[in-house]
């Protein structure tokens, strides 16, 4: 392949469209766009249109695609979710080319007879891309994305689970629908502790993940790309005021340092469910100290607080060949957010000709 033409990789969320550009076993740009795919089709058109201003040359690559998107209510069915999107980038792209995980690669005309294999397959294309890229180390892909967080073991360059489809990663553990900014609050905890008392939790959609991870300081703005539960600003106050009504009080019920505290209580009821699920995992495959986490998303800086005592921890974005000298300021740190989209590409890149 010329150092001209390359490969974009493509995962299509149902909240995000991610996109890697890939020349040469190089990432030269990756980015990540809001894409609310429930209120409609046209949201991801407007978001394709925004790729080709951002990559005029977009038609001179190859396209390399991954989806989740399937699952929005927008559609009746997972099989119509996969065919309207993959004709959606059929009309944009020139001859995209579908993941269908153990199956390879399929065209735009095959997607009817593969929509089964083609759906939610982003994360064995993460899983697949990382244990090659790391030879013959044991592990697990932990992708703690704005949703969704993925626990996937692999050794030796496979990918160890035998489960492909949600329902079946959702039966063992290794797929949480937990993120770090879209999750409804109510979702990580039933009772909570505030000054030392528990509380029955509201379930209500007044606050989520993001005011947690917004307080504790460690959720990026840029990865930040949703509205917040009351449409309200995502400044501290706002969002102490969300965390308030989460046990039936007023921001002015307690101090600043006392919403901070209560944020980091919510934190680490999240941390206690994703560790007992990775438990799970890693005793299922019969994975030891001797095995690597792999962090991913842009909820990855929870993986080393998940990582049992003396395990080793990396981030996805270090596992990957080669960042472009002439990439954008910040790609590095999108290669992990971005993880499908770049393992995609690279896949498509190493297939069999």
């Amino acid at each position: 392949m010329s150092a001209e033409r390359g490969v974009v990789g493509w995962d299509i969320g149902g909240a995000h469209v991610k996109a890697a550009l890939w020349v040469d076993g190089e990432v030269r740009d990756v980015v990540q766009w809001p894409c609310p795919l429930w209120k409609g089709l046209a949201h991801l058109e407007s978001t394709l249109a925004l790729t080709f201003e951002r990559w005029p040359r977009l038609r001179e690559h190859a396209h390399a695609v991954t989806m989740t998107g399937e699952m929005a209510d927008l559609f009746a069915t997972r099989e119509e979710g996969v065919r309207h999107i993959a004709e959606t980038l059929e009309r944009a792209l020139p001859g995209p080319h579908f993941f269908a995980g153990d199956d390879g690669w399929c065209s735009a005309g095959e997607v009817g007879a593969n929509w089964q294999h083609i759906a939610s397959a982003n994360w064995l294309a993460t899983t697949l891309h990382a244990a090659r890229s790391l030879g013959g180390e044991a592990g697990v892909l932990v992708d703690i994305g704005s949703t969704t967080t993925d626990l996937i073991a692999f050794r030796q360059g496979r990918v160890l689970t035998r489960s492909r489809s949600d329902v079946q990663r959702l039966e063992n553990h290794e797929l949480i629908y937990q993120g770090v900014v879209r999750t409804p609050l109510c979702a990580l905890a039933q009772r909570i502790a505030w000054r030392n008392t528990a509380l029955n939790v509201m379930n209500e959609f007044f606050a989520s993940t993001a005011d947690v991870y917004r307080l504790t300081g460690e959720l990026d703005p840029a990865h930040d790309q949703h509205a917040s539960a009351d449409n309200a600003p995502k400044d501290e106050a706002a969002t102490r005021t969300r965390l308030a009504r989460m046990i039936g009080l007023d921001a002015h019920d307690g101090t600043p340092q006392e919403w901070r505290a209560f944020a980091r209580t919510w934190r680490e009821s999240q941390l206690r469910g994703l560790r007992a699920s990775l438990q799970h995992v890693l005793q299922a495959h019969a994975l030891d100290s001797d095995a690597i986490l792999v962090g991913a998303g842009c909820g990855a800086f929870l993986v080393p607080e998940l990582a049992p005592p003396g395990m080793r921890c990396t981030s996805y974005g270090d596992v990957l060949i080669r960042v472009a000298a002439q990439a954008p300021r910040g790609t590095a740190d999108w290669l992990r957010v971005c993880a499908p989209s770049v393992a995609v590409a690279a896949l498509f890149e190493a297939r069999p000709r």
